[in-house]
């Protein structure tokens, strides 16, 4: 009996924009019922591969096949629909409209021309029902938790017969447990059929839920093999094309620090929305971890140190000079640098260039009088990216062309451009490939020997290994500390309020 064809198949692909090459005999193969991670470093091609395999990109030549058979016209967009569907890494839901509308947006169903608001519901709570979605129809979108959000996404392109479903970068958001939940859904749908594409920087994730992994580099395919015949020294090869090509920093191999160090950012008593009683003292020369659940109140505390946020009690002082609350020009002023937490939707002006975007934190400085002066706005600014290593045309090139790895580079140039004394890093490394990781972690160790203070909000281990000590906070709350050197066990443990084995 011959085996049944692969669920969706592109084999020859390429695509140019201009004298770019976005995709050169890309190819991949998923077979049904599997998860087949997608990995590669940012600006491999993995995008303008999913926008073919969506059908939101025509290719310049080669095939995409489902089970078999072509795929559709680009201009048939219900046909495309009933094939495939992406859950993106910045959700689509449209958060002013309820779950029930946002499932049915576009293909509402209607009575005498009207929207029939008693069937869209009904049909809403069953959609939501089969798929194991436990929130209500009549919800407003924009309340669910980045996790619910994932999972009304899954469901509403399921309940368009799609079943293959690409996830980009489903877990940048999500916290040990919620991760552990979406995992245990997919194995669950899985099961009933559903065949997932997941894409992912995260290589210990693909190990664990993959069966099947594609790796691109340089617009290239450079290999598909079963994840267990993969080990994560030849996946990290072949998608940088160096053997042993990733070190990460680890401050337990460097020299202690001395303790006489002065102080330059003190906490005391800090509280917020959602962490109370916060006190920490940050020296010169060296990196703090905040680590813990995305609900721990980390976020929030660094988000306050950098006066993103009020505090509600407390106090923050720089350099024994106590700052205002909630006042972002007042903390750039003092001389806080940061990273926020979000590159898309706080760190980065998606319509401006390069260069602007990588020297906004430093306009008084580029002329009198608030005027700014073109030369030296270019010269500051390709200054930032030759220092940063960011890959790009030109300061003129809009950020939003670049990939995410070179984005986050923009944002940590814009956080550096000051010379600030203290740097505030909220999940620095997120949705950067492992290159990007490095390259963003040694500027951190820079900046360290500059005698620079830094705080970094994280749960990657990754990123807390650079620490000369990590505060864990559970429930709004730091519960332990831990010196360079700890184990993962141990933090991990702490995280989760586990007394570690």
């Amino acid at each position: 009996m011959a085996a049944a064809p692969p669920l969706v198949e592109a084999a020859g692909i390429a695509k140019r924009y201009g004298p770019t090459v976005a995709l050169q005999d890309a190819r991949i193969r998923v077979l049904p019922g599997e998860t087949h991670a997608l990995v590669g470093r940012n600006g491999a091609g993995k995008s303008t591969l999913v926008g073919i395999l969506t059908g939101l990109i025509a290719a310049d030549a080669g095939e995409v096949r489902f089970a078999g058979e072509p795929a559709p016209p680009l201009s048939d967009r219900a046909a495309w629909r009933e094939r495939v569907a992406c859950v993106y890494q910045h959700s689509t839901i449209i958060p002013d409209l309820s779950i029930a509308e946002n499932l049915f947006i576009g293909c509402q169903p209607l009575r005498r021309g009207f929207i029939d608001w008693r069937r869209l519901r009904r049909d809403s709570a069953t959609v939501l029902e089969r798929w194991g979605v436990a929130v209500a129809p009549e919800m407003r979108a924009g309340d669910l938790t980045v996790e619910a959000r994932q999972m009304v996404e899954i469901a509403r392109s399921l309940s368009r017969g799609a079943r293959f479903i690409i996830l980009d970068e489903p877990t940048a958001q999500l916290d040990g447990e919620e991760i552990k939940r979406l995992f245990a859904r997919m194995r669950e749908l899985q099961a009933a059929g559903i065949t997932f594409l997941f894409i992912s920087h995260h290589l210990q994730e693909v190990y664990e839920i993959c069966q099947t992994v594609t790796v691109m580099r340089d617009a290239r395919h450079i290999v598909s093999a079963p994840v267990a015949d993969l080990p994560k020294g030849l996946l990290i090869e072949a998608m940088t094309g160096e053997a042993n090509s990733v070190g990460l920093i680890d401050a337990a191999s460097r020299p202690r620090r001395p303790d006489a160090a002065a102080a330059v950012l003190r906490v005391e008593g800090l509280a917020g929305q959602d962490f109370a009683e916060v006190s920490l003292t940050v020296t010169a020369g060296e990196v703090v971890g905040l680590a813990g659940a995305t609900s721990s109140g980390r976020t929030g505390v660094a988000e306050t140190i950098a006066g993103l946020k009020p505090a509600s009690a407390g106090t923050v002082a720089l350099g024994g000079r106590a700052l205002p609350p909630g006042d972002v020009r007042a903390a750039i002023a003092a001389g806080i640098g940061c990273v926020p937490k979000s590159r898309h939707a706080e760190g980065l002006v998606l319509g401006l260039s390069v260069g602007e975007n990588a020297t906004m934190t430093i306009g008084d400085r580029l002329g009198p009088l608030g005027f700014q002066r073109p030369k030296v706005k270019q010269a500051a600014g390709e200054q930032m990216i030759q220092s940063l290593g960011i890959v790009t045309q030109g300061t003129e090139q809009p950020v939003s062309g670049l990939s995410g790895g070179n984005q986050q580079k923009v944002v940590m140039a814009r956080a550096l451009a000051s010379d600030p004394r203290l740097l505030v890093l909220i999940d620095p490394t997120a949705g950067v490939d492992v290159k990007s990781k490095q390259a963003l972690l040694g500027h951190v160790d820079t900046s360290r020997q500059q005698g620079k203070a830094v705080i970094i909000s994280s749960s990657e281990i990754e990123d807390l290994r650079i620490c000369d000590r990590v505060e864990v906070m559970l429930h709004g709350r730091i519960v332990a500390s831990h010196a360079a050197g700890w184990t993962e066990a141990a933090l991990i443990a702490a995280m989760e309020g586990l007394s570690p084995e």
